[in-house]
């Protein structure tokens, strides 16, 4: 949890959650680290999100329903279940033993055969992949970059895009990185590195069809993309950011309603969609995961083991 604006994260005891009406609880055995959960930790929210301290971290959880509120009907306790903290404040989170969520968002049924471990590094990411490669609309042929493809929204990006037929060319470092990105569906990497207009243009001399932002300069790479194209972004570009280009524009809201989280789940179950998971660690260990976060050779996403 945290005390306050940008303190660093630590490990307390605090009594169990009690779900309110259309509310449920569920014991939480798998977790995952997200950007929105490092912005969250180092002050980046402060004025945008109403704080109510302590804050407990985390979005993502899978687990098992203990009890349900007044006014619930589609979730019965003993019940295995995965989602994402979509309350409108900041203060439940899902770093820890409990967490309390609605019914109505946020909250969908683990299919047999998926592992809490996998479910429990699925909700915010790959809701916000599927988001961007809907936003993009990829048709077989075309060409589509992916900036920050390593990521935990970017790998599960390039996987969904390239289902759809599209060629996708994936930011990566030259060596493991590079290997996965081909072995999810990627067509071609490029190093970030390095002049990376040069090596996009190599590949596709009139420009990429569409665009996939999730890190490095939105200019630079909006320039890569042919005229009408498409653009989405998770770091909240907009086309008044991007001046006169002539492009689509789509800044991502992760909205994890039932829907979306069951398709995932579905795919995931299926094993047409893989989560890469780059560490596991133990609750006591959430300090260190943060300080991980960061890392670029990082690909996927950090998983929280929790209960189990």
């Amino acid at each position: 949890m945290s005390e306050s604006y940008g303190a660093m994260p630590e490990i307390r005891e605090i009594p169990e959650p009690e779900p309110g009406d259309g509310e449920v609880k569920i014991e939480v055995q798998a977790s995952s680290l997200n950007g929105f959960d490092a912005k969250l930790a180092r002050g980046f929210l402060d004025g945008d999100v109403e704080h109510q301290f302590p804050v407990i971290l985390g979005r993502d959880f899978a687990g098992i329903v203990t009890e349900v509120g007044r006014g619930v009907s589609g979730f019965m306790p003993g019940e295995k279940v995965f989602g994402v903290v979509a309350k409108p404040g900041l203060g439940d989170g899902s770093f820890g033993e409990y967490v309390v969520v609605p019914e109505e968002i946020g909250l969908a049924p683990l299919p047999a055969g998926l592992p809490y471990r996998a479910a429990g590094v699925l909700g915010l990411a790959g809701v916000a992949a599927l988001a961007c490669v809907d936003a993009v609309a990829p048709v077989h042929g075309e060409t589509l970059l992916i900036s920050g493809a390593t990521g935990g929204v970017g790998h599960y990006a390039v996987q969904l895009a390239a289902a759809r037929g599209a060629a996708v060319i994936a930011t990566a470092e030259t060596g493991p990185q590079v290997d996965l990105m081909h072995q999810l569906g990627a067509a071609h990497t490029v190093d970030h590195r390095g002049d990376l207009a040069a090596q996009v243009r190599q590949l596709a001399p009139d420009g990429v069809d569409s665009v996939i932002h999730l890190a490095g300069d939105p200019e630079l790479i909006a320039d890569l993309v042919t005229p009408g194209g498409r653009f989405s972004s998770t770091l909240g570009v907009n086309s008044a950011q991007l001046g006169d280009r002539s492009l689509t524009v789509t800044a991502i809201e992760a909205i994890p309603d039932r829907i979306v989280l069951d398709h995932l789940a579905t795919e995931t179950a299926a094993d047409r969609l893989r989560p890469s998971i780059a560490r596991t660690y133990l609750l006591d260990e959430v300090p260190q995961a943060f300080a991980d976060f960061s890392n670029s050779g990082n690909v996927g996403k950090l998983a929280i083991s929790i209960g189990g």
